[in-house]
């Protein structure tokens, strides 16, 4: 895509992590695709084919939400122990029962179950998928998160064009076409990390050390921290919820504000998530660069408020005018929620990491992983029950805290990173350092 050799295409070709890297990435791609089915035609299948009200769509989705905030942490804590790998390959093989049960099921408290176990593995896979890509990719996990949120964008918009063809036909048959579309994913997406190799540390997360690159061993895991009695990095989780809410203010905020609140038509819906597609593959890896390692993060991290708070202002004067500049105006917010989402991204990936305690760091990203199923549980009803019903007031309130908060989680990391800058910086460069580190040699 660019002339140099950072581009997107370029880094595709040669990720972090080598082989291993690129498969995962595909086996990622498969994934996002099949979700991204399921995504777009869920809501339908439950409704139309299962016979389920609003009320009871809304309790299955509220229960498989909760569900999904339990997978981050248990994922994480039995990473401590047991092989990333087969714990991945696990969670696919999970979710692949589960959407063949969804064919067969139909008593409601059993759906309950099936759908709550679906995201629970989804969440899992997630968090694994993280670490994973922490121990592959070592100091260049930056580039790799890019690289993984452009493939899995490109997925979800694939998986969304499937889904829309067969809820065009909309017969039963598409409907479980779809579904079985989605469990071919789990087990392509198993047969692909088969294929990759486990990284090394097994049991923990293997770091590089400023003195000289040697990493940790496996006995040193016997005083490993808890991060459910570390205060800083469990006030770092609980203040990443509220900025992960671009997610709902995206897919839930836009368009009802749309619909309800201004003249604009319903038809530029869809737009909102192809420009938040486009956007991302396009900018995902220069914004990653921009803001580089644990200090790139924090900077972002106050990029990322008054973008937000940009989007709400403009939210908030999307309500006066006529179809046109209600439609500019929402076209605008929809690039700005964007951008913020760009840069929550990066600070959100690069700090779960590097304010981890190595010796730990997998118990410590499942409990990070649950920041996002949270906001996934709370965030549409903050919206729809107290921004929205305040009318613009409430966007400006929204924009203006978090920013605030935005703040607060940059001065809480500054701290704490300088307070353990020798284990998060990165090593000085040594004369006799080969140029570029191997996948396996270097993991973070």
């Amino acid at each position: 895509m660019r002339r140099s050799g950072n581009g997107l295409v370029a880094q595709l070709q040669r990720p972090p992590g080598g082989r291993d890297g690129r498969m995962m990435l595909l086996a990622q791609f498969v994934d996002r695709t099949g979700t991204g089915v399921w995504a777009a035609a869920s809501v339908l299948y439950f409704t139309f084919l299962r016979g389920l009200d609003a009320r009871q769509v809304g309790l299955l989705l509220g229960v498989a939400a909760v569900a999904g905030i339990a997978g981050s942490p248990l994922a994480g804590r039995a990473a401590e122990r047991l092989p990333v790998r087969g714990l991945l390959i696990a969670c696919h093989l999970l979710r692949l029962a589960t959407m063949a049960l969804l064919l067969v099921v139909h008593d409601f408290a059993v759906l309950l179950v099936v759908v709550a176990l679906t995201c629970l593995g989804e969440r899992a896979a997630k968090t694994l998928e993280m670490l994973f890509a922490t121990r592959i990719a070592g100091e260049r996990r930056g580039v790799y998160q890019a690289l993984f949120r452009s493939t899995a964008n490109a997925g979800y918009a694939l998986g969304a064009g499937i889904a829309a063809l067969g809820l065009a036909v909309g017969t039963a048959n598409a409907y479980r076409a779809l579904i079985l579309a989605n469990a071919l994913s789990f087990v392509l997406a198993a047969a692909l990390v088969l294929r990759t190799g486990e990284p090394d540390g097994h049991g923990l997360v293997v770091a590089r050390h400023p003195e000289g690159g040697g990493a940790e061993t496996p006995g040193a895991t016997a005083a490993a921290p808890s991060p459910w009695r570390d205060r800083g990095y469990l006030r770092f989780v609980l203040l990443d919820i509220p900025l992960n809410l671009d997610d709902s203010v995206l897919n839930v905020g836009l368009p009802l504000w749309l619909v309800h609140h201004t003249a604009a038509p319903h038809a530029l819906v869809p737009a909102f998530l192809v420009l938040n597609t486009v956007l991302v593959v396009l900018l995902q890896l220069r914004v990653s660069a921009w803001a580089d390692g644990p200090h790139g993060a924090v900077k972002a991290l106050r990029w990322y408020g008054l973008t937000l708070l940009a989007c709400c202002l403009v939210l908030a004067a999307a309500t006066g005018g006529g179809a046109w500049p209600a439609s500019v105006a929402l076209l605008t917010a929809a690039v700005l929620v964007t951008l913020a989402e760009l840069l929550r991204s990066v600070s959100s990936w690069e700090l779960a990491v590097s304010l981890a305690p190595p010796r730990a760091r997998a118990s410590y990203l499942g409990v990070a992983g649950m920041a996002q199923s949270v906001q996934k549980s709370v965030g549409p009803l903050l919206l729809t029950g107290v921004v929205m019903t305040a009318g613009p007031l409430g966007w400006i309130a929204l924009g203006g805290a978090t920013t605030g908060l935005g703040m607060l989680q940059r001065r809480a990391s500054l701290r704490r990173l300088t307070s353990t800058e020798p284990a998060v910086s990165p090593p000085p460069a040594q004369p006799d350092a080969s140029p570029a580190p191997s996948a396996r040699s270097v993991s973070s």
